[in-house]
């Protein structure tokens, strides 16, 4: 059971001993791992918590009876006694009882919204170290306060993870008169921030940040504090030294943290490493052998000097790619003579030639290279792709080629969140990962019943031969449901194709908001108008998590929001959380999906050996049947998965033997 830190956390065990509290996380083998795999799929499935959470809910309704009728001064005391209990005994059940029903009471006079049952749940489950599941728009953000204010009120540094910075200050400013009233202290950390603004937020009870910032920071602080060094070591550096290190830290150690929309975070995102970089030198002669790279890739032939794996997105030299390019390069010099480099800057090239496109994996702004994160649509100005690719596309687009970084830190989501003390979080969509969840973080998945009955209905979905003959039925179903004046919201997986989309709907006279990485702008009075009665909203997955998007006068009878996706993505979650934008706290709503052929999860990872089974009804010959849309997606999305999974498997095994080899040598990261 946790117990009470103040600013200076005692240590205690599986916490790291030293700089700031985190935990020691040993290595699990295979047998350990399948069992947790195994476990995770059962406890999501079982329902074996539900007896447990009503009766916990039925207690928090009894504790906050006795408060309604207190009046503010009382109420005040009674937060100060709460407080004290909580500092003294940490959380233990009959605290946290009174605690939850402490916050309630709070956020019904200051927010006028109460917290469901339901929502209280959710709260217990994150206080019990698990992932609550609940449904799309049961209210996640408020039910986040209650483990949140209780671990504050206890002492223990908490961070709230939410998946991008706009919901990062929405959040935190929502919820800010329930942490004023409590005499919590909150703190945002957006892009862009200043080291002394940073500090100062994380100094806050309770941090409000996107993963992305929280895990840079703490690759920060771990640079700083590169030897390890004893807590008393360190104390001493502040009574002669200036600067000393605990000065510089921007954290307060891995304390307690609420993952909102974790199956993002901890699944989608996990795929890539984290990696802190510094800017190195960029030479002439390295400048050149990149623009060289691109011209000797641009003489190279797909199937006979190279082969394309779109599936595993890998590019592979033939033994004749391998032999021509060497001929090609008899008349450079420097590191074209060396055979492993010169293959090395071959292969990248043809990748960012072959397998990079621009407004899909990138943005080309201001004369540079801008990377679009796949899973949130959005743009990350900070990143840049290792090994010289990033420099590659820089060639490939015209732009001036940037320095490469060099690494000075590394770490993978996978073994940066295992090092809270206590890690909880909560989705909509959870399920489907329950026994990976289970089996790297130690994440139980606790389904919470929804408070109402979802009234989102679903349409047939349709697929097309062609991308054309999409598009134009597309189009001729927004003006079908504009005409019945409903919302529509057509989410679309890149911003090339909301931008096509965009076209088509202008060529149809059919006016129409963008949501994307390039038309980011007033992202809030673009979700606040998505939902007016005939209103029509094309976006990325900008628009998928976390975005609640209230509906408009008379919209409800006409229907609700109706969803449009025009792609299927790679995880069947994500296609959920789309979804997931309509019917919303029980409101009317729908979706459908119009796909085609070449869309590129289809392309890539539907057999060719089954296309026969599909093409002749997508032809128009005769309609598809239901269960032939069902198997071709089905059997697309879970060998996308599965894709996936061994991917973020492979980084994490590497994570893991890198930490070996970084520990023997003395460095932690």
């Amino acid at each position: 059971m946790f117990k009470p830190f103040s600013r200076e956390p005692v240590p205690r065990p599986g916490m790291q001993l030293g700089s700031y509290p985190e935990r020691r996380v040993p290595e699990s083998n295979w047998l350990e791992r399948s069992v947790a795999q195994l476990a995770g799929i059962i406890a999501a499935r079982s329902g074996s918590h539900k007896r447990r959470m009503r009766r916990f809910a039925r207690r928090v309704n009894k504790a906050g009876n006795d408060l309604t009728a207190l009046s503010e001064r009382e109420l005040k005391v009674h937060i100060s006694d709460v407080r004290q209990r909580l500092h003294r005994d940490g959380l233990i059940d009959k605290h946290t009882v009174d605690a939850f029903a402490l916050v309630r009471e709070v956020s019904g006079r200051v927010l006028g919204k109460r917290h469901y049952d339901v929502q209280v749940m959710g709260g217990w489950a994150m206080v019990q170290g698990a992932l609550a599941e609940m449904e799309t728009g049961e209210g996640k953000t408020l039910t986040a306060t209650l483990p949140a204010c209780t671990a504050a009120l206890a002492g223990i540094p908490v961070h709230v993870v939410t998946v991008n910075d706009y919901l990062v200050s929405r959040d935190a400013a929502n919820m800010k008169p329930v942490y004023d009233y409590l005499d919590l202290k909150v703190g945002t950390i957006v892009e862009g921030m200043e080291e002394d603004k940073r500090r100062a937020a994380y100094a806050a009870d309770i941090t409000y940040c996107t993963n992305k910032q929280l895990a840079f920071d703490y690759l920060r602080d771990r640079i700083i504090l590169r030897k390890a060094p004893g807590r008393l070591t360190l104390q001493m550096e502040q009574l002669y030294q200036d600067k000393a290190r605990l000065d510089q830290l921007l954290m307060r150690g891995l304390c307690f943290v609420i993952v909102d929309e974790a199956d993002s975070a901890l699944i989608d995102e996990a795929g890539t490493p984290l990696i802190i970089s510094g800017q190195g030198n960029t030479s002439d002669e390295l400048s050149g052998a990149y623009i060289q790279a691109m011209e000797l890739a641009e003489h190279l032939e797909e199937n006979r000097d190279f082969v394309i794996h779109r599936r595993e997105r890998l590019i592979q030299l033939t033994p004749q790619g391998k032999e021509r390019l060497e001929d090609l390069a008899r008349q450079l010099r420097g590191q074209w003579t060396l055979r492993t480099r010169r293959e090395e800057l071959a292969t990248q090239a043809l990748a960012a030639l072959h397998l990079f496109r621009r407004d899909r994996e990138y943005l080309v702004r201001d004369n540079s290279v801008q990377i679009i994160d796949d899973f949130t649509g959005r743009i990350m100005a900070d990143r840049k792709w290792e090994r010289g690719l990033h420099q590659m596309i820089e060639v490939k687009e015209g732009c001036e080629v940037s320095s490469p970084n060099e690494a000075l830190a590394r770490i993978t989501y996978q073994r940066f969140f295992k090092r809270y003390l206590h890690l909880a979080g909560m989705t909509g969509t959870a399920s489907e990962a329950a026994g990976e969840l289970s089996a790297v973080y130690g994440l139980k998945v606790i389904r919470i019943p929804p408070r109402v009955r979802s009234r989102l209905s679903a349409n047939p979905d349709r697929i097309y031969a062609t991308a054309e003959a999409k598009w134009n039925a597309v189009v001729e179903r927004v003006h079908e449901l504009k005409e019945q004046g409903r919302p529509v919201l057509v989410g679309s997986r890149s911003v090339d194709d909301s931008e096509h989309v965009s076209e088509q709907l202008n060529a149809a006279d059919l006016p129409h908001l963008v949501l994307n990485a390039r038309q980011d702008r007033g992202e809030a009075f673009l979700v606040e108008c998505a939902g007016q009665a005939g209103c029509i909203t094309v976006a990325t997955n900008m628009a998928g998590r976390g975005t609640d998007i209230p509906l408009g006068e008379g919209v409800a009878e006409t229907g609700g929001l109706h969803v449009i996706a025009v792609e299927r993505n790679e995880a069947r979650r994500i296609d959920r959380q789309l979804f997931g934008r309509s019917a919303r706290q029980g409101a009317p709503g729908s979706y459908e999906s119009i796909l085609s052929l070449e869309d590129e999860i289809i392309a890539r990872f539907f057999p060719n050996y089954l296309r026969a089974l599909v093409v002749v009804g997508a032809r128009g010959a005769k309609p598809l049947s239901r269960w032939r849309i069902r198997l071709l997606i089905a059997l697309c999305q879970s060998r996308s998965e599965r894709a996936a999974r061994v991917q973020r498997r492979e980084l994490e095994r590497m994570d893991e033997q890198l930490g070996r080899m970084l520990a023997f040598t003395g460095q932690p990261e």
